[in-house]
């Protein structure tokens, strides 16, 4: 997963902005102010509603140009619901410039009945908003809440927005579909076509000889008369982190916490009908899910206690033809700490299970939890920094992204272990460890998405009934007041933070990722606000960067792959993934091609794209390896977009791979994933 290795510079020049530009305040026009026509009883012309939407839309290189963007899976019946109308001005859409008509109508459809019609509102008087280069207006109708099938069309112009559905249980397939990924990620265990569709089946991947159930150190590959076979260990299972196929102990010990934050939160948005092997065996299937990533993380932890840091794997399409062998880098005191709080916070999910068998697994996990921590505080600092030769030598080549954290990072991984630990256990030392640290851990410039996994760790300790009172205070004053008045606010903001409704300063590589973390800072003061109020508010203003995901977006595109199943019109037909790479029968969606499964979250726009250094460096130069046809013609595409476009218009449906270097727009990673399923879980009825 390359998205961990950027810069932490830009946080820092983030988080004055974070909180500031949510709290702008302008005058908000009220739909219900504007006047309307009394349209229920009309009908547009039959061919507007029954056509394909994509009918007379310019097409570019993402795919249709549309005018009329909405959440192409549908919106719940009491929420805001807010068409976008763009004219686009600049980027590589810009000759597709429209004039909207005078009057927007809501459509039932087959029948295309008019439930709705108003003139649309322009947006910020007409400003060109920067980070999408568009003009835009927004057609209001969330006074509609009969559940049903609709189409916002201009009745002037006859074109009309993709479909969507109103109703309570609009997202019940999309959360389907985006837990799936999990499976589909599994390493180790059989895709079978009943489970994973007849087009994505595949036999068990990484359990050759001298791979998972094998694994070797890192530092003692090659010959295997280099090394004895008490250091092999059987590290079965587990998830591919992102489009390559290696595991990363700390980066799965957070998604098995992310999701089972979700299942806290709203365990009524997971059910046991997913279509996953496990399915149908009375227990949600996301915490079957967790369990998988749970035990490898218990096949990763030594018998001391420590948890190694990292495994590597072969990659091939499908991922049971790679046959080379897999590795493990060192046991470490930040994935060690990951590891115990992941134990501790799934302990009480699995120990509180009636059946036995989880049962006594989630006490086991307590056990695993207290010997991880006890090595951890006993070595404090135990780094390993994989595929980084200035840090790490002979590091080269165990997996992709490097895992390590910084000290801050490790600090916060530890307050986060011990919230857990003395949620679990009631032990005291665990509430002073968390009382003396916790004000290092708050940010000088408040919330921000940038801390959002550590916020999380402090809110939670601050409603612990044993927590210390003054610090519980401290905590959520600190935060709590900021987030509530922005979100009072987040409306109004919207007039000049961002037509499409979900405001982010800076868009960088995984930037769908930075909209479920934005997102995350409304739940959390919807979630420990007092004012029932702002809590309805904050939560409003999470769904807009759902709906941004859905389709809400300069591209008019769903950034989940493949969601036809799911209602979608217009979704990501292709990723960067070494399973449903460039040049397989996996590469794209068409007409003759599956193209990869429904679900996963690709990247999303990012203006700091780079195709490799060497397509530019001059021939003979040493940073000139862009020899072969192949790798030349890569070089000589001219990529835009990405390149030159505003920073929401800076992507592009491909997977080509080095020197193309597609993984740092279309990649998806488990990371956005379980971010955006605690996203979508609030919503999910």
């Amino acid at each position: 997963m390359r998205e961990a290795q950027k810069s932490e510079v830009k946080e820092v020049r983030y988080r004055a902005w974070c909180l500031a530009a949510l709290v702008l305040v302008c005058v908000f026009t009220d739909p219900a102010q504007v006047s309307r026509t009394n349209a229920q009883d009309r009908s547009i012309q039959p061919e507007v509603a029954t056509t394909d939407w994509k009918k007379n839309l310019t097409i570019g290189p993402n795919g249709p140009i549309p005018a009329i963007v909405v959440d192409q899976f549908g919106y719940l019946t009491k929420s805001k619901k807010v068409a976008v109308i763009r004219d686009p001005q600049f980027g590589y859409d810009s000759s597709a410039k429209f004039a909207p008509g005078k009057s927007y109508a809501l459509i039932e459809l087959p029948t295309g009945k008019v439930v709705k019609s108003a003139p649309p509102i322009l947006w910020s008087g007409g400003m060109t908003d920067l980070a999408s280069g568009d003009k835009a207006w927004w057609f209001d109708f969330s006074d509609v809440e009969a559940p049903g099938r609709y189409a916002v069309a201009d009745l002037e112009k006859g074109i009309r927005s993709a479909d969507f559905s109103i109703g309570e249980h609009v997202y019940k397939d999309v959360m389907k579909h985006a837990l799936r990924v999990f499976f589909y990620q599994r390493a180790g265990f059989e895709k079978k076509p009943e489970f994973a569709g007849r087009a994505w089946a595949d036999k068990a991947s990484h359990l050759g000889a001298g791979q998972d159930p094998e694994s070797r150190p890192w530092q003692e590959r090659g010959s295997l008369a280099l090394f004895g076979k008490s250091s092999t260990k059987d590290l079965r299972g587990g998830w591919y982190d992102a489009g390559d196929f290696n595991k990363y102990t700390s980066w799965a010990a957070r998604y098995i916490i992310v999701l089972l934050r979700a299942y806290e939160e709203h365990p009524n948005a997971f059910s046991d009908d997913y279509g996953i092997p496990e399915s149908g065996n009375g227990i949600p299937d996301i915490l079957d899910e967790v369990k998988w990533g749970l035990d490898w993380l218990v096949r990763m932890q030594n018998a001391d206690g420590s948890l190694l840091c990292v495994q590597s794997l072969d990659s091939a399409s499908p991922p049971s033809d790679a046959k080379k062998g897999s590795y493990y880098g060192p046991p470490t005191t930040s994935a060690t700490l990951m590891g115990a709080a992941a134990f501790a916070y799934a302990s009480k999910f699995f120990a509180s299970r009636p059946e036995p068998d989880l049962k006594r697994y989630g006490e086991g996990l307590k056990d695993r939890a207290t010997s991880a921590w006890a090595w951890a505080i006993a070595n404090p600092d135990v780094l390993y920094y994989n595929n980084d030769e200035s840090k790490q030598p002979g590091s080269r080549g165990l997996a992709s992204g490097q895992q390590e954290m910084s000290a801050t990072d490790r600090t916060r991984a530890q307050f986060e272990a011990a919230t857990y630990l003395f949620e679990m256990t009631g032990d005291a030392q665990f509430k002073m460890l968390a009382d003396a640290n916790y004000g290092t851990l708050l940010p000088p410039w408040g919330a921000s998405m940038w801390e959002v996994d550590a916020l999380e760790s402090l809110l939670y300790y601050a409603r612990l009934p044993g927590a210390t009172p003054g610090v519980a205070k401290s905590i959520r004053e600190h935060f709590l007041t900021r987030l509530s008045r922005a979100a009072e606010v987040f409306q109004g903001s919207l007039q000049q933070a961002d037509p499409y409704r979900a405001p982010m300063k800076e868009y960088t590589w995984g930037s769908n990722k930075g909209k479920a973390m934005q997102a995350r800072l409304y739940q959390l003061a919807a979630l420990y606000g007092i004012d029932p109020k702002l809590s309805e508010i904050a939560s409003a203003a999470a769904l807009e960067y759902a709906h941004y995901i859905h389709g809400v977006n300069p591209l008019g595109l769903v950034y989940l792959t493949n969601m036809a199943p799911a209602g979608a019109s217009y979704s990501a037909t292709t990723m960067f993934h070494s399973w449903f790479a460039y040049g397989t029968r996996w590469q794209q969606v068409t007409d003759e091609l599956p193209g990869p499964p429904p679900g996963f979250l690709v990247g999303g726009p990012n203006p700091q794209f780079s195709v490799d250094e060497c397509c530019r460096a001059p021939p003979g130069s040493p940073a000139y390896r862009c020899f072969g046809a192949r790798t030349f013609s890569l070089c000589q595409q001219s990529l835009v977009p990405p390149f030159a476009q505003p920073p929401e218009k800076s992507y592009l449906q491909f997977n080509d791979p080095w020197p193309a270097n597609s993984w740092a727009i279309s990649e998806p990673s488990l990371y956005y994933q379980s971010y955006y399923v605690r996203l979508l879980a609030a919503f999910t009825r």
